[in-house]
C-alpha cells in the first residue's frame, strides 16, 4: 500500500509540474480568482486554422459570457461568485484528462462545461461522475452517452446523434429516397453517429448501401472512393465528420469527381465554401448540411434578453472575435446554456451557505469529491428555463435535453459573391421538416430544381444488351426500305419492351442477337463476367441464377395447365356395401355360420331346454339364427348352457369384431375414393388447393 500511495503521489506531483504546459485561452477577458468556486471549460482547439476560427473562438467566449453576466446579476455561489477557467484541448483525449485532473486537484472547480468531442465527453463524463462534479457538454453527440446508468455525471444542450438520425430518416421521407452510403470519421462521434443512423434507417425500411471510414490519423478513406461509389446504385451520401475532416473528405471527392451533378451529399457539419477553387463551384451547388440550431430560427421561442447581454460582454472584452449576433456559432450557444444551466443549479443549492462548496481533504484529484454533488444532481434534473438556444430541460434517466431540438437544411447555392448556404427546410422535435420560409427554393446538383430519386441515372448511358431469338419473345424479319435495301429488324415482345424502356429512362442500348441455340445460363454467366450488362429475354428465374446476377420483377408470366380426361358419370351401384368384401369372404362367412351353427346344435340339443322341446329342423334353424345373431351382433333368442357352447360364442364373437373393424375399413376407403375423384378445370385448381 506504501508504494501505491507513493506512485500517485509521485504522479501527481509531475502533473503539477506539467501544469505550466496546459493550454489556457489567451485573451483580454478579466482573470479568474482561484480561490472561488469556478466552471471549467474545455474547448477543442481547430488546429488553429482560420476556417474553423468560429468552432474554436466563439464557445468559450461565450462560455465566459455566461460567468461574467452571472457575476454582473449578482448570482452568488454560497456567498462568492463564480469564476472560471478555459482549456483549449486537441485530439490528444490523455492530455485533455491531465489538464481537467491537474486544475480540479488545485481549485474548488464544481461544473465542467464541454468537452467539445464525444471520445474526450466519454472520458472526462466518467471523471465528473467520479469526483462527484456535473459534466455539460456543447456539441458531444455520440448516443452511446445518453445512457445515464454509465455517465450518471453527464448532460449535454446539444440535439445527440439519434435525434439527429430520426430528422435525416425523416428527411429521406420528405424526398421519397430510400437508400445512402454514409462516409464518417473513424472516432466516437463517426461510429455512435453511424450507429444511430442505421438502426434508425433499418427500423423504417430505408437502407444503408455502404459504409466508408475516414481514418483521421492517416486522413484517408477506406478504399477506392470512386469506384464504390459510381458503381454503387444510390446517389444520396451522407458525410459524418467535424468541419475539418469534412474539408478533407470532400476535396477527396473533388478528386475523384463524385461530387455534383451526379451524387446528392448531406454533410453533418458546414465547411467554408471559399477554401475551394472557385473553378468547381459547379460541382458543389446542391450540397446539403444539416446541423443542430437555435430555437429562434425555427420560429421558437429563446431569451433574448440573456443573448443580447452575452453578446455585449464578448463584444466588450473580445471584439476582435465576434462576427455579429447573425454569425455566431450555434455550438457557441448551446455551451451558454450549458454554462447557465449550472449556474442556476449552483446557486440553487448554494443560497447563502458556504458549506455547500465543500471537497474530500484530498489534494489527488481521483481522489477529490465534492460532497454536495448529490443536491447538485438533483437540481439540474429539476431545473427548467428557457435559455438562448431554447428551452432547457433534463430529466433524470437521460443526459440528453427533453425538448429544444431543431435542425436546419442548407443547400449550397450561387450568389453574386459566390457560393454560399441558404436554409431551405427546418425540423423541430415537434414537427417533421417544412419549407424554411414560403420563398425557399432547393437548388438541386447540376442546377436543376426537381428533386432526384436517389439513384443512379440512366440518361445517356450506353448499355451491351443481349437479346436471344425466341418466338414470340424475340424474332427476326426482312424490312425494305423506300430504295428496295433489305435490313434486319428485331420485333416481338422482348424488343417493343426494350424500345419502351429506353424513351423512359434515356439510355443507349447496344443490341447483341445471340444465336438460339445459345443456352440460358450461358447468358447469366456472361452478364456475371461481364461480357453483357443486362439481358432482356425470355429468362427463367431461378435460385441459382439469382446468386450470380439480379433479375427484374418478372415481365412475363408463363403458366403451365393440366388437361385431363372429362370424367364419366358414375352410375348408382345398388350392391356397393357388399364391396368392401370380395365373394370368397363373403362365401366363407357364410360357411362359417352355418358350421358354428350345427356345432351349437349339437352342443346345446340335450342341455337346452329351448332346443330340446324343438323339432330337429326347427333347433338347427335357431342354431344357425344364433350364429348369425352373434356374429352380427343383433342379440338372440336362447342362452348356451354348457361349456363348449360358450366356448364357441366367445370365438363368434372375436370374429364378429374382426369383421365389422375390417369392413368399416374397406366401405370408407372405397367411399373416400370415390368423392375425391372430380373433374381438374386449370392451374388454379392447384392454387385454391382444390388439388394436392
Amino acid at each position: 500500500m506504501l508504494h501505491l500511495w507513493s506512485f500517485r503521489r509521485l504522479w501527481f506531483y509531475l502533473l503539477i509540474f506539467e501544469h505550466i504546459n496546459i493550454r489556457r485561452a489567451t485573451s483580454t477577458w478579466p482573470s479568474s480568482n482561484s480561490s472561488s468556486a469556478q466552471l471549467l471549460g474545455l474547448f477543442y482547439d481547430a488546429s488553429n486554422s482560420t476556417d474553423y476560427s468560429a468552432v474554436t473562438k466563439h464557445p468559450p467566449a461565450m462560455f465566459k459570457a455566461a460567468i461574467l453576466l452571472s457575476q454582473q446579476y449578482n448570482l452568488t455561489v454560497g456567498g462568492q461568485l463564480l469564476q472560471w477557467q478555459a482549456v483549449r484541448t486537441t485530439d490528444d483525449t490523455m492530455r485533455t484528462l491531465r489538464d481537467t485532473c491537474v486544475i480540479t486537484s488545485s481549485t474548488n472547480t464544481v461544473g465542467i462545461v464541454g468537452p467539445t468531442l464525444s471520445r474526450e465527453a466519454h472520458i472526462v463524463g466518467l471523471f465528473g461522475a467520479t469526483v462527484g462534479i456535473p459534466v455539460v457538454s456543447h456539441s458531444a453527440t455520440d448516443p452511446d452517452l445518453s445512457n445515464r446508468r454509465i455517465y450518471p455525471a453527464f448532460y449535454r444542450t446539444v440535439p445527440a446523434d439519434e435525434t439527429a438520425a430520426l430528422a435525416l430518416m425523416q428527411l429521406f421521407m420528405y424526398f421519397n429516397w430510400t437508400s445512402s452510403v454514409i462516409i464518417y470519421q473513424n472516432d466516437d462521434y463517426g461510429n455512435g453517429g453511424v450507429r444511430a443512423i442505421t438502426k434508425t434507417f433499418n427500423n423504417n425500411n430505408l437502407t444503408v448501401a455502404n459504409t466508408l471510414q475516414f481514418n483521421i490519423a492517416t486522413l484517408s478513406i477506406q478504399g477506392d472512393l470512386h469506384n464504390i461509389l459510381a458503381n454503387g446504385q444510390t446517389r444520396i451520401v451522407i458525410l459524418w465528420a467535424i468541419a475539418q475532416y469534412t474539408s478533407a473528405i470532400i476535396q477527396k471527392a473533388i478528386l475523384s469527381n463524385v461530387l455534383g451533378p451526379e451524387f446528392i451529399w448531406i454533410l453533418s457539419e458546414s465547411i467554408p465554401l471559399s477554401s475551394f477553387n472557385r473553378t468547381l463551384s459547379t460541382e458543389l451547388i446542391g450540397m446539403f448540411t444539416m446541423e443542430p440550431v437555435v430555437g429562434n430560427l425555427v420560429n421558437a421561442p429563446i431569451n433574448r434578453t440573456l443573448l443580447s447581454e452575452a453578446y455585449k460582454i464578448w463584444q466588450k472584452y473580445e471584439p476582435e472575435t465576434f462576427p455579429g449576433a447573425s454569425k455566431v456559432d450555434y455550438y457557441a450557444l448551446f455551451a451558454f446554456d450549458a454554462a447557465w444551466l449550472l449556474i442556476q443549479s449552483l446557486t440553487q443549492i448554494c443560497v447563502n451557505s458556504s458549506s455547500c462548496l465543500s471537497f474530500t481533504n484530498t489534494s489527488f484529484c481521483f481522489d477529490r469529491h465534492f460532497l454536495n454533488s448529490n443536491s447538485l444532481f438533483s437540481a439540474i434534473n429539476q431545473n427548467t428555463f428557457l435559455g438562448v438556444s431554447g428551452s432547457i430541460q433534463f430529466a433524470a434517466n437521460l443526459t440528453d435535453r427533453i425538448d429544444g431540438n431543431y435542425y436546419i437544411l442548407k443547400n449550397s447555392q450561387e450568389s453574386s459573391t459566390g457560393l454560399d448556404y441558404v436554409p431551405v427546410l427546418s425540423w423541430s422535435d415537434m414537427k417533421h421538416w417544412s419549407l424554411y420560409s414560403q420563398t425557399s427554393t432547393i437548388i438541386w446538383p447540376g442546377g436543376m430544381l426537381k428533386p432526384p430519386s436517389g439513384y443512379a441515372s440512366t440518361s445517356g448511358v450506353t448499355f451491351r444488351i443481349a437479346m436471344i431469338e425466341s418466338s414470340p419473345f424475340t424474332m427476326k424479319t426482312e424490312v425494305k426500305d423506300r430504295l428496295g435495301n433489305s435490313t434486319t429488324k428485331l420485333i416481338g415482345y422482348m424488343p417493343d419492351l426494350l424500345e419502351y424502356l429506353r424513351s423512359k429512362m434515356g439510355f443507349i442500348p447496344e443490341i447483341v442477337l445471340v444465336p438460339s441455340n445459345h443456352s440460358y445460363n450461358g447468358l447469366i454467366d456472361e452478364v456475371a463476367s461481364g461480357v453483357y450488362d443486362l439481358v432482356v429475354a425470355d429468362v427463367t428465374i431461378t435460385a441459382a441464377r439469382r446468386e450470380k446476377v439480379d433479375f427484374s420483377i418478372s415481365v412475363f408470366d408463363n403458366s403451365l395447365r393440366i388437361i385431363v380426361r372429362n370424367a364419366v358419370e358414375v352410375s348408382i351401384d345398388l350392391i356397393g356395401y357388399l364391396k368392401p368384401f370380395s365373394r370368397t369372404v363373403w362365401l366363407s362367412l357364410l360357411a362359417a355360420m352355418v358350421y358354428a351353427g350345427v356345432l351349437i346344435f349339437l352342443f346345446e340339443r340335450q342341455q337346452n331346454e329351448i332346443l330340446r322341446e324343438r323339432s330337429t329342423a326347427s333347433a338347427m334353424i335357431l342354431s344357425v339364427w344364433f350364429s348369425m345373431g352373434t356374429l352380427l351382433g343383433n342379440g338372440v333368442d336362447f342362452h348356451v348352457a354348457t361349456a363348449a357352447g360358450r366356448i364357441l360364442t366367445v370365438g363368434l364373437y372375436l370374429l364378429s369384431l374382426i369383421l365389422i373393424a375390417a369392413y368399416t375399413a374397406n366401405l370408407a376407403s372405397d367411399l373416400t375414393i370415390q368423392k375425391s375423384t372430380s373433374l381438374i378445370s386449370g392451374i388454379d385448381d392447384i392454387r385454391s388447393g382444390k388439388i394436392p
